[in-house]
């Protein structure tokens, strides 16, 4: 089915309530584990239907943020889904006490079951019209930026149309978009401290009323930390500072040097190469078709996905106005269906649709054969592990994107991931200070991000045209810091992960793949840390892992700069 002919009916809450309520009579009355997984199907069916729709109204809604019927649907679901949810809990509460658990944790997995503990100290009645507020906010926030309007030469952009004059080879046009885009900055600056003062403010009292110190804790528990913690990620985050830092820094002063620039500003962080970053050659429908091609020679498997998403027209990748910023991959049950939203602008960001996405879309399409449902609650390092090794995976076919400059963009893509990972830290270190510390002024937040910027990027100088930037405002365009607190630091324990698997496909290109394969296959049966050691990974938070990696990288790296310089 083509994802316009999909219906959408709007869940009514109270019938689903009632439904779930007799799954849990029937689960309470049945006499074997047998038994009870038969009830537990219906538990699929009921919650395939609801998520679906829900996520039918969020994809709608984010096609077109100006869409009343779409916007009320998405604010129902915001409104009603915490008080569902908190049934939902009582439901997998009954699961996890089950006396025949032991017999269902065969068939569902130990991390389902961990992952019910953590969502049953995440919720309860008390906090829900805090939830159904922290939702709002949320909405507010992605409406803001979505609905932003720079003028561009007589056209009216939105900040995710902006990016292609941001990093233009002429820095004369990148100065005049960045003061554009610090313009529609300064003019929100201070409806932004207001939403994220009120989203510290909400978070909090919610995990103050479920026992919790500070939302940090809580905010562990959502993200369904289940075989890693905080301690684990601040040893992480020490090998970055220690061992990764100065890697990243030779890259930024490469391209430095590359770029014959005195001085390296934030406006030149997104250029590569004198001649400019490598940009796709063909139409956005010809990057589609060439993805295609690219899949039909990867794998089988891979092929299967992707002819799949094509006759279902399941990508919406073209920017328009009043477009929700950004792109993701999500999943709707009853079809069995990932689907991939993004805002083509003829950046290289567009093959990352094709590469990236794609490779959480690909594992979804995947999961979605295994029969048991809680194997698709991947936890979010094992979803972003799945979708950057993939960008990877997919390097001997980018000439099909990048024609002669496919050297450069190798480069580019290799620097661009290298000189991420201590970006990605600072976003979550941020965090973790704003959480333990929410009686902070926004003043303060900002600082507290300045610092955090001479710690990880030391390089890092703004532009006169950044001044909103420069002041400390930065985190502030980073959409997850608002709508989906400590979701980050899984793009950086992924990205060691894709690393590793880059530094395995130097050796065995096949092996590699069928690692992947099947770590794409065993989803989330499995905790991350038990499935990566599997797939033949070292863990990212063991001593040494990080310094490891750095070393063998750069050999990778140097060999692509020579190769660029011939």
């Amino acid at each position: 089915m083509k994802f316009k002919d999909m219906p959408y009916e709007r869940t009514d809450f109270e019938g689903a309530k009632e439904t779930l309520k007799k799954i849990m009579e029937d689960f309470s009355a049945a006499k074997s584990p047998e038994e009870q997984f038969e009830v537990h199907k219906r538990y699929y069916e009921l919650m395939g239907h609801i998520r679906t729709q829900a996520t039918l109204a969020e994809i709608r809604h984010s096609i077109d943020t100006s869409d009343a019927f779409y916007e009320a649907e998405k604010a129902y679901y915001d409104r009603e889904m915490p008080a569902f949810s908190n049934l939902e809990v009582a439901y997998k509460n009954m699961l996890y006490a089950s006396p025949f658990r032991q017999q269902l944790e065969q068939i569902i997995g130990g991390p389902a079951f961990k992952n019910m503990e953590l969502a049953a100290k995440s919720v309860s009645d008390a906090v829900i019209p805090l939830m159904q507020e922290e939702n709002a906010l949320v909405t507010e926030y992605e409406k803001l930026l979505a609905g932003a309007k720079i003028d561009w030469e007589g056209k009216t952009c939105n900040l995710s149309m902006m990016t292609p004059y941001l990093n233009d080879q002429d820095r004369k046009v990148r100065e005049k978009a960045a003061e554009k885009v610090n313009a529609y900055f300064e003019s929100v600056a201070e409806k932004l401290d207001e939403l994220y003062d009120q989203l510290v403010k909400n978070r909090t009292e919610q995990a103050r009323k479920l026992g919790f110190e500070n939302y940090t804790e809580l905010g562990y528990c959502r993200m369904n930390r289940n075989s890693y913690w905080r301690e684990d990620v601040e040893r992480f985050r020490k090998q970055i500072r220690e061992n990764w830092v100065p890697f990243a820094e030779e890259i930024w002063e490469n391209r430095r040097q590359r770029l014959g620039l005195e001085k390296l500003y934030n406006i030149d962080e997104g250029v590569s190469f004198p001649e400019g970053t490598p940009k796709p050659v063909g139409t956005p429908e010809e990057i589609l078709k060439s993805g295609q091609e690219m899949y039909e020679e990867l794998s089988p498997e891979t092929k299967e996905f992707f002819d799949f998403m094509m006759e279902g027209d399941l990508f919406d990748v073209f920017a328009r106005p009043h477009k929700q910023v950004g792109g993701y991959m999500t999943y709707l049950p009853d079809y069995k269906a990932p689907f991939i939203f993004a805002n083509f602008n003829g950046t290289a960001g567009d093959v990352d649709v094709v590469t990236h996405e794609c490779g959480h879309a690909f594992q979804g399409y995947i999961s979605g054969k295994d029969p048991i449902m809680e194997h698709g609650d991947i936890t979010m390092e094992t979803a972003e592990t799945h979708s950057m090794s993939m960008e990877f995976f997919t390097n001997p076919w980018m000439e099909k994107f990048f024609g002669d400059r496919t050297g450069d963009f190798l480069t580019y893509q290799l620097e661009d991931a290298i000189t991420f990972v201590p970006y990605g830290c600072m976003v979550d270190e941020f965090q973790h200070i704003v959480y333990d510390h929410p009686e902070m002024s926004p003043a303060e937040r900002k600082e507290a991000w300045k610092g955090l910027e001479r710690a990880y990027k030391p390089h890092l100088a703004y532009a006169p045209e950044s001044a909103f930037f420069e002041k400390g405002g930065f985190w502030q365009k980073q959409h997850h810091i608002y709508s989906y607190p400590f979701y980050y630091i899984d793009y950086v324990i992924a990205q060691t992960d894709a690393f590793q698997y880059r530094l395995m496909m130097e050796k065995d290109y096949h092996k590699a793949w069928e690692s992947y394969l099947e770590l794409c296959r065993e989803s989330a049966s499995d905790f991350f840390t038990n499935m990566i050691q599997r797939a033949g990974l070292q863990s990212p938070f063991e001593e040494g892992t990080i310094g490891r990696i750095a070393g063998e990288l750069r050999e990778i790296y140097r060999k692509l700069l020579a190769d660029c310089q011939k």
